[in-house]
């Protein structure tokens, strides 16, 4: 089951399919703010999806709360380091609400307690990996490496065509690799109006897994980022990858919230956690 990406109004874009059997609002064109809820009302009913998820201006946020809205999730001066964003979300079947894993949270707790903001140890890399910047060429290392890891996953990054586009649009890709075979590999989704860009995509082969191979691609990505004029850079982590979390927390990226049987990964539907950082 695929996922479809289209516009809608006058230059909002959304994900839905039954594959996260959901509605995704990635951008609200400011033209849309009057109409957008009636749209994505009819477009659930019509296909029985049992979530509705925003990404949207705070300014725009009391409408959707007045529908029935929650938020889930924010992230302080997103839009050119001013205006803030909100994940908020309707859910249209209350298991989907309820059935959350209390352990993972629990975890999730402990995590934040005790996780040290601080990227010592990190900096050097196991012997005979190199980290680079991936180009088309490496188009089907990449789509091998994520087929391994992932069974599933929110967007089609199973498919070279995919790959390709994103590349050609607004994705920048970082690799480790030894002996010339990729090893690990992460991307920036970059929105470079906004100066804002999401850290993500971060795969490593299971023969590859201890080398803290994870640490050394944000690393990486986050300096190609700053020297392009981001301000901004977030993430969508797994709640159950407390590797990941991790990750991010050692990066002192600040814990914002989680959203709730969120993303079709890895074969289910799971639980999200947003993290960002200001550079």
């Amino acid at each position: 089951m695929h996922n479809v990406i289209e516009e809608i109004g006058k230059g909002s874009i959304i994900q839905h399919g039954k594959h996260n059997d959901r509605i995704y609002l990635m951008k609200l064109s400011r033209l849309d703010t009057g109409m957008i809820l009636e749209k994505l009302s009819k477009l659930a009913y019509e296909n029985n999806y049992s979530k509705i998820f925003c990404k949207i201006p705070k300014n725009t946020a009391p409408l959707f709360f007045a529908e029935g809205y929650i938020l889930e999730a924010y992230i302080p001066q997103f839009y050119n380091k001013q205006d803030d964003v909100f994940f908020v979300s309707k859910f249209l079947n209350p298991d989907r609400l309820l059935n959350i894993d209390k352990t993972q949270l629990s975890r999730l707790n402990q995590l934040l307690i005790n996780t040290p903001q601080e990227k010592k140890n990190f900096k050097k890399i196991a012997p005979g990996y190199q980290v680079r910047r991936l180009g088309k060429s490496d188009v089907e290392q990449i789509t091998d490496i994520y087929r391994e890891v992932f069974a599933s996953y929110p967007f089609p990054i199973h498919d070279p065509g995919y790959i390709i586009k994103t590349m050609d649009e607004n994705f920048q890709y970082f690799g480790a690799e030894k002996e010339g075979k990729l090893a690990a590999l992460a991307s920036s989704e970059i929105d470079i109006e906004k100066k804002n860009a999401e850290m993500t995509d971060f795969a490593t082969h299971l023969a590859h897994h201890g080398n803290n191979l994870s640490c050394k691609l944000l690393e990486a990505l986050e300096k190609e980022m700053k020297k392009q004029g981001i301000s901004t850079l977030f993430t969508i982590a797994r709640l159950n990858s407390i590797p990941m979390n991790k990750t991010f927390l050692r990066f002192n990226y600040h814990y914002s919230g989680t959203l709730i049987n969120n993303t079709n990964i890895a074969g289910k539907i799971e639980s999200m956690n947003v993290y960002y950082k200001h550079i």
